[in-house]
């Protein structure tokens, strides 16, 4: 049987409505021209209510990772001391990223598939006996599906020691989740264009708080391209220090008006929805999932099946039979869990596809029939959102 639509199911990239690829295929204008200025200006407004931010966001053309480390160096000195909460292999591309600038880097590790446990990590910082310039963390740490509590941890960082900067990695939620920077006690929080924002990959988004901003221009740690100070210059002139993309800018403001016709809090809802369904599906299926309800993220569900063969089985078949793409592990976990990703313009029906595609394959690697049993269970939570 032919599928002529294949469903990307990865925790990124994620697939692109119609709306926002009419949008990036328009005719160029000018990067240093009235044009753009206008869709400049529309763009670095319109990501705050998702960001949560008083203030507009920066956008770089340039990867995720990009302002992970921009949101290092125009944060801490050179010889200053940060933290790292390191819980999956993102949280270790900041320890990367810091490890690369500074001496002064101090490791919170927490187990791959747990949630930073926030007295654990305040004893952490008063066993250090140092003056702490900045705490980094993952919001939903992509390799593993866990969701942190951050409103939580920067409460308690601000009671800890309101001096600390509190740095979020957001990319693969943020779009996805209620955040608010103040409320949240989050200076800096960055994201990527490729997630829950359902771009193209390409463009990364820095929001921060006036304490921040305040903060980046008294920063001596050498930087360039990725120096936020520029960037900030030139949002007050609706432009960017280097040429950017163009065409992502004009899909950030087709993002935009999609959020605006869904409404913010329904598209959030509808996230946190399909999570609940599909966690419900996977246990009708006797597939373990890796992370407790409590921190389970709304954008990308981690399972362990029952073997590696099996592993290999749903993943390959899906791909195969199915035209659905999800995602297997990465670090250790790699060959032990599959992932996923169910954020952006995804509907619950979309879903269902691999609920369904997932009953079939499972019923024929165990000899065990197992249809209709995780569809029922995921409709049942899906019907009241609906």
């Amino acid at each position: 049987m032919n599928y002529y639509n294949p469903l990307l199911l990865t925790p990124g990239p994620t697939p692109v409505p119609d709306q926002i690829l009419y949008a990036t295929q328009l005719p160029m204008v000018g990067h240093r021209s009235s044009d753009f200025e206008a869709i400049a200006e529309q763009a670095f407004k319109a990501l705050k209510p998702v960001f949560g931010s008083e203030n507009e966001v920066m956008i770089l053309t340039s990867s995720g990772t990009s302002v992970l480390e921009a949101s290092m160096l125009n944060i801490a000195n050179p010889e200053e001391d940060i933290v790292i909460i390191v819980s999956g292999a993102f949280g270790n591309r900041f320890k990367q990223i810091a490890e690369a600038y500074y001496d002064n880097v101090h490791i919170f590790e927490v187990e791959w598939g747990q949630a930073v446990n926030i007295p654990d990590f305040i004893d952490f910082l008063k066993s250090l006996k140092r003056d702490i310039t900045a705490v980094f963390s993952q919001y939903c740490e992509t390799s593993t599906a866990v969701l942190h509590p951050v409103q939580e941890l920067g409460t308690a960082l601000r009671n800890f020691d309101q001096d600390i900067y509190f740095v979020v990695d957001g990319v693969s939620c943020i779009g996805a989740v209620d955040v608010d920077l103040n409320r949240d006690n989050i200076d800096v929080l960055v994201s990527g264009s490729q997630k829950a924002i359902m771009l193209p990959p390409g463009l990364g988004f820095v929001a921060y708080n006036d304490r921040a901003k305040a903060r980046f221009s008294q920063v001596t740690t050498p930087r360039f391209y990725l120096d936020l100070n520029k960037y900030l210059k030139s949002l007050t002139e609706n432009s960017t220090p280097f040429t950017p993309n163009v065409s992502l800018f004009r899909g950030v403001n087709a993002y935009a008006n999609l959020i605006n016709e869904e409404g913010l809090d329904q598209v959030i809802a509808r996230h946190y929805a399909i999570r609940d369904a599909l966690r419900q599906a996977l246990n009708a299926l006797d597939l373990e999932l890796l992370v407790q309800d409590a921190y389970a993220s709304p954008t990308v569900t981690a399972f362990v099946p029952k073997s590696k063969d099996e592993l290999d089985y749903i993943k390959n078949e899906l791909k195969k039979r199915f035209a659905i793409t999800i995602a297997g592990g990465q670090g250790h976990l790699k060959g032990q869990i599959l992932r996923i990703g169910h954020m952006g313009q995804i509907s619950p029906f979309d879903i269902l596809q691999v609920v369904s595609a997932l009953e079939i394959l499972l019923t024929e690697f165990r000899n065990e029939s197992y249809v209709g049993k995780a569809i029922t269970q995921y409709m049942e939570v899906v019907k009241a959102y609906v």
